[in-house]
């Protein structure tokens, strides 16, 4: 789909370059969205022609989602396992995807299951002029399907196929291999050319303008092969793992993630590498129109200039980051995590956001009857007596109502100040070791969630 970003890395040759620029992104984070079950949101986000979002989760009750910008649902698909990898969408709004252990699965536009076809383990696709769409499997095979879902040809390599295929300009299918090989496939399913490497490929190849296929493996080398599966060059990406794929900027400079963010010239010489405080090794960078470079390191969004230094840095989980950035137009840029033990999807830009912010109790202190006595020894909040719950709402234009949670008990504040005052038992017994969590709940679907462990007690 000729679309802002219709599948994993971007495009087919997986350059993770959008045309789009990003300059006016603050790092100020505008929504957030979660699926409806707990779980992870590993994929990265795709986005069609008219704007719209899909996402993955992967969790007890996995869903294909369809968002409009400003994170409002438009609908959401069931699917019959754990979505984990990065969906692909066709010129007629078609979205692909591969689930954990049973079909692979195609949803038409508006949310209605099209086919399945019973592939087992299936990961990232990508979709060739032809509408042929290309995938590897738990099962060692290569897939080509038809667009009606039915088999084209399968190719069986020598283990694991987990990156997404990189289709070349005269139609060749380029993916890597768990047997260490990367394999040069001709439309018709035959074997072009192997090319070994010295570990493990679990990511995906990248072909740049002239034709040459960069592959990450795991033995720490990033390789450049020529287009005839001889090589070019090889670099050392630092002797720790070479993950899911590098991004391509518009000048040749080659971006991939391990430890570090690294950026190399098209020669293979190391250009510069950044420490942007975090494991980028199972992303794949994503470049902007402007150049700038968005990794997710650990558990953070991070964007970094051309030059190697750091432009901003935000928080979006409290775990370790697996979803690979996605760029979209109106300065807008998505990545999805796991956060409070839900799956999110996180959007990025300029303007207001919607969140709110929990300004009483502040974490870490100590209550006793409302008045705040300073931080506790062991940086736990404690309350004793009643206490307001105060909180600071973004945008209160857009907001609906605030709801206050501790355990079974809810309450919900429609207009300001937004407080809520804790003043009985909330349990069987006095002492109780809970969270305060509070939902922001704004026009057009999008909630924010703040949520606070304490230590509660109350006689009555």
């Amino acid at each position: 789909m000729d679309s802002p970003w219709p599948m994993l890395s971007h495009d087919s040759v997986h350059s993770g370059r959008s045309q789009y620029s990003t300059k006016n992104v603050s790092g100020a984070e505008l929504w957030q969205v979660h699926g409806d079950s707990s779980g992870e949101v590993w994929s990265s986000a795709v986005i069609d022609k008219n704007g719209t979002i899909y996402f993955g989760t992967l969790g007890s009750d996995s869903g294909l989602y369809a968002l409009y910008p400003n994170g409002t649902r438009i609908w959401r698909y069931h699917a019959h396992d754990l979505i984990w990898c990065t969906p692909a969408l066709a010129e007629d709004g078609t979205i692909y995807f591969g689930t954990w252990g049973s079909y692979f699965t195609a949803v038409k536009p508006n949310g209605q299951e099209k086919w399945l076809y019973p592939a087992g383990m299936c990961y990232s696709p990508a979709i060739a002029k032809d509408g042929t769409i290309y995938f590897g499997t738990d099962s060692r095979f290569v897939y080509a399907l038809n667009p009606n879902g039915t088999l084209k040809w399968r190719y069986l390599t020598g283990y694991i196929v987990l990156g997404c295929p990189a289709l070349g300009s005269d139609g060749t299918i380029y993916i890597g291999s768990g047997d260490y090989n990367l394999y040069a496939l001709n439309p018709n399913g035959t074997l072009r050319w192997l090319f070994h490497t010295g570990g493990y490929i679990k990511g995906s190849a990248s072909i740049a303008p002239d034709g040459t296929i960069y592959v990450p493996s795991f033995d720490g080398y990033l390789y450049a092969v020529n287009p005839n599966g001889t090589l070019r060059w090889k670099a050392s990406t630092g002797g720790s793992v070479a993950g899911a794929g590098v991004a391509l900027a518009a000048d040749g400079t080659i971006y991939i993630g391990t430890d570090q963010l690294r950026a190399f010239y098209p020669n293979g010489t190391l250009k510069w590498c950044t420490n942007v405080q975090g494991y980028v090794s199972a992303t794949v960078p994503a470049v902007s129109g402007d150049g700038t470079i968005f990794v997710t390191g650990g558990s953070n969004l991070v964007a970094v200039n051309p030059d190697g230094t750091v432009k901003w840095r935000s928080t979006i989980s409290n775990e370790q980051c697996h979803s690979s950035p996605c760029i979209g137009p109106n300065d807008r840029v998505y990545v999805g995590s796991i956060y409070r033990d839900y799956g999110y999807l996180h959007a990025f830009g300029p303007g207001e956001p919607k969140k709110i912010e929990i300004l009483q109790p502040q974490l870490g202190h100590l209550y006793i009857f409302d008045n705040d006595h300073g931080r506790t020894l062991f940086n736990r909040t404690v309350i004793i007596g009643a206490v307001t719950i105060k909180v600071n709402v973004y945008s209160p234009d857009e907001i609906i109502n605030v709801s206050f949670y501790i355990d079974d008990f809810h309450a919900s504040v429609t207009s300001p100040p937004y407080e809520w005052r804790m003043d009985q038992r909330y349990g069987k017994k006095p002492l109780m070791k809970g969270s305060i969590t509070v939902v922001g709940y704004y026009k057009g679907g999008p909630s924010w969630t703040e949520s606070m462990p304490v230590v509660y007690f109350h006689l009555l």
